[in-house]
C-alpha cells in the first residue's frame, strides 16, 4: 500500500483518548485546554473492540508497527483489555507512549503480560522547577524516572525517553538529559520543538537544532552516528563511542523527513489523518458503525492512503502555518 510519493504505511499511531493529566505548553496549554474545553464525548469515542478492529485491517495491508498515544493513553480505562486484542493481530512491535504519571509496578507488569513489547516516556527536563514549567504539572521528575524503572523492570525495553527541546525553556538539559540515561540501555530522544496544532504559540527562533543538540552532547563525549533500524525510522541514530549506549535526535523542523514518513494516525473518534500536521481527516466511525465489512474499511483505508501525498515539514511557511492544523493531543505525537 503505496501512497503518491512511493511511501508504504509502516506504522499506525492510535490515541486513545485525547485528554491529558499534563498541560505541556507545546501541546495542551492550560489557557486552551481548560476546565471547559470540548473534549470528545465518551460516547463518540471508537470502543476497544472497535479501535482492535481497525488496527487488525491495518496489519492486513502491511503495518507492522503500533503505537498507542492520547492525549495521555493510560486515562483509558481497561487499557491491558486493548493491548491484548492489538498483540493478537500479529502486529511485529507494539509500543506505548506515556508521560509516566500514572505507570507503576503494577500497571507495567499488566501491560506487558497483556502483549505490550515497549514503552516510551516523556521528559523534558531532569531539574525540577524545568520540568514543572514545561510540563505544568505537579507531578515530581522522580516519579517519572520511577515510572522508566517499573517500565524496564517489566521487560518493556528498551526504554526511549522523548525530550522536545525548547529553547530558554530546557535547551541546558540536553547534556543532563544525556548523562542521566548514559549506559543504563534507556535511549533519549531529543525532539525539536514543532508547531504542532493551534494552541502552543510556535515561534522559530525557539527552536534548537538536532545539529546543536548533536554537538552539545559531542562535546562531551565521542560519538558516532548509527544507521537506521528502518526505513521511515523518525530519529537519527547515534552512538556513545566508549559502548554507553545511544541516543537520538528528530528533527522535522530543520532537517524534515517527509519522504520518508510511513506514519498513519487513527484519533480517538476513528478518524484517520495521515500527517501530523493535516488539518482534516477521514471519519472511519461512521464506516463502522453504518455495518461496513473489512472489506470495506480496507477499502476505505486503501483509497485514502493512495491519494497521500503530505509533506508539510518540507512546505513549512507562513501560509501553510496558518491553516488550522489537529490539535497533537487529539491524535497523539
Amino acid at each position: 500500500m503505496l501512497d503518491k510519493l512511493g511511501r508504504p504505511a509502516h506504522d499506525l499511531r492510535i490515541s486513545v483518548t485525547d485528554r491529558c493529566n499534563f498541560r505541556c505548553v507545546y501541546c495542551m496549554p492550560r489557557e486552551v485546554f481548560g476546565p471547559d474545553f470540548p473534549y470528545v464525548p465518551r460516547s463518540d469515542l471508537l470502543t476497544l473492540e472497535e479501535i482492535a478492529r481497525v488496527a487488525h485491517v491495518f496489519v492486513s495491508l502491511g503495518v507492522e508497527k503500533i503505537r498507542i498515544t492520547g492525549g495521555e493513553p493510560l486515562l483509558r480505562r481497561n487499557l491491558e483489555h486493548l493491548i491484548e486484542m492489538l498483540a493478537a493481530t500479529s502486529v511485529h512491535d507494539l509500543a506505548l507512549t506515556t508521560n509516566g504519571a500514572l505507570l507503576t509496578r503494577e500497571k507495567a507488569l499488566a501491560l506487558k503480560n497483556a502483549g505490550l513489547s515497549r514503552i516510551t516516556v516523556s521528559l523534558d527536563a531532569l531539574d525540577d522547577a524545568t520540568f514543572r514549567a514545561l510540563c505544568d504539572t505537579d507531578v515530581p521528575v522522580a516519579r517519572v524516572l520511577d515510572a522508566i524503572e517499573c517500565a524496564d523492570a517489566a521487560g518493556l525495553r528498551p526504554v526511549k525517553i522523548d525530550a522536545v527541546i525548547k529553547r530558554g525553556a530546557n535547551d541546558r538539559e540536553v547534556v543532563a538529559l544525556a548523562r542521566r540515561f548514559r549506559g543504563t540501555g534507556h535511549i533519549v530522544r531529543f525532539i525539536e520543538y514543532m508547531d504542532v496544532g493551534n494552541s502552543n504559540q510556535w515561534r522559530s527562533e525557539d527552536v534548537v537544532p538536532a545539529r546543536e543538540i548533536v554537538s552539545m552532547i559531542a562535546a562531551e563525549w565521542a560519538i558516532e552516528p548509527m544507521d537506521a533500524n528502518y526505513f521511515g525510522e523518525v530519529a537519527e541514530r547515534w552512538r556513545y563511542s566508549d559502548g554507553a549506549g545511544e541516543f537520538g535526535v528528530i528533527s522535522s523542523v530543520t532537517q524534515p523527513f517527509c519522504g520518508s514518513c510511513t506514519r498513519a494516525r487513527l484519533s480517538s473518534e476513528g478518524s484517520l489523518f495521515t500527517c501530523l500536521f493535516a488539518e482534516r481527516g477521514t471519519d472511519l466511525r461512521a464506516l463502522i458503525r453504518t455495518g461496513a465489512s473489512d472489506d470495506d474499511l480496507r477499502a476505505a483505508i486503501t483509497r485514502v492512503w493512495h491519494i497521500r501525498e503530505d509533506r508539510y515539514s518540507e512546505m513549512r511557511s507562513e501560509e501553510t502555518r496558518a491553516a488550522k492544523k489537529v490539535e497533537m493531543s487529539h491524535i497523539g505525537g
